[in-house]
């Protein structure tokens, strides 16, 4: 099974990405859940827009529109990423981009683990878990995971 990082009609962002497949394998694990085929597809706003209307029928842009392919405890998905929206969020959260880039991804990923966004607790509980995921990175990063 793959983890895969991919774009459409913009650049793929510099990432550390074998850092983040590493992420986001550890996360599915710490689930007792196993990685299937999951792919992070990055484009621009327009793009995510005609995917937006065409199948969730909603008519606004997003940071990242989520397709759930999961049977089972194998956790599979497309993940599609706005670069335009998280360059936004970067300056409406004062966040840098890596970090908001972070962020969505593991969003996205939350989505397939079962975590919803619809009321106010299940934000705040998403909220909560991404920082801990970003933690998670950024331990990583630094080699202190065990």
């Amino acid at each position: 099974m793959a983890i895969l990082f991919v774009s459409e009609g913009v650049k793929k962002p510099k990432l550390k990405f074998k850092d983040i497949s590493f992420w986001i394998k550890q996360i599915i694990l710490n689930n007792n859940l196993i990685a299937g085929n999951i792919t992070y597809i990055f484009c621009n706003d327009e793009y995510l827009l005609d995917i937006n209307k065409r199948f969730l029928t909603h008519d606004y842009y997003t940071d990242i529109i989520t397709f759930d392919y999961c049977a089972g405890n194998m956790i599979s998905g497309d993940m599609y990423i706005s670069v335009d929206r998280v360059k936004e969020n970067c300056e409406v959260f004062n966040d840098s981009y890596e970090n908001e880039i972070l962020r969505v991804v593991v969003h996205g990923l939350l989505h397939l683990l079962g975590y919803k966004d619809s009321s106010d607790t299940e934000r705040e509980l998403i909220r909560e878990m991404e920082n801990k995921c970003i933690l998670m990175f950024q331990n990583i990063e630094n080699g202190c995971f065990k």
